[in-house]
């Protein structure tokens, strides 16, 4: 199993507005196609500011891709693109993987 680790840094002033439009159109898209969000949190206080981080499990590569490409042909998803991309000043990505000793599989399964 690999872990999709995104950090956003959304725009000064805008956090507010991104959270919310994530909340409403980005979200529910995400939930339907990308499966298993293992993380979703702010950094509002300390260190880097105006940063949100979510995290999503995958079987492996090929099913990360496939359930991106399935996210991109929704229309309300390009719509959501459209209005917050935006707001974003910039955005990384990386694949993680669990420690051996963590099971990242029962972790996952308890969200069902």
């Amino acid at each position: 199993m690999i872990v999709d680790h995104r950090t956003y840094t959304v725009k000064p002033g805008s956090i507010g507005q991104f959270l919310a439009l994530y909340k409403k159109a980005g979200l529910p898209l995400q939930k339907k196609h990308l499966g298993h969000c293992v993380g979703w949190y702010i950094s509002m206080d300390i260190g880097e500011l105006n940063q949100v981080v979510h995290m999503w499990a995958y079987k492996d590569l090929n099913d990360r891709a496939a359930r991106r490409a399935e996210l991109m042909k929704e229309q309300g998803w390009l719509d959501y693109l459209a209005e917050a991309m935006p707001l974003l000043q910039t955005m990384e990505n990386k694949i993680v993987t669990a420690a051996d000793w963590f099971d990242l599989d029962a972790a996952v399964s308890s969200q069902d």
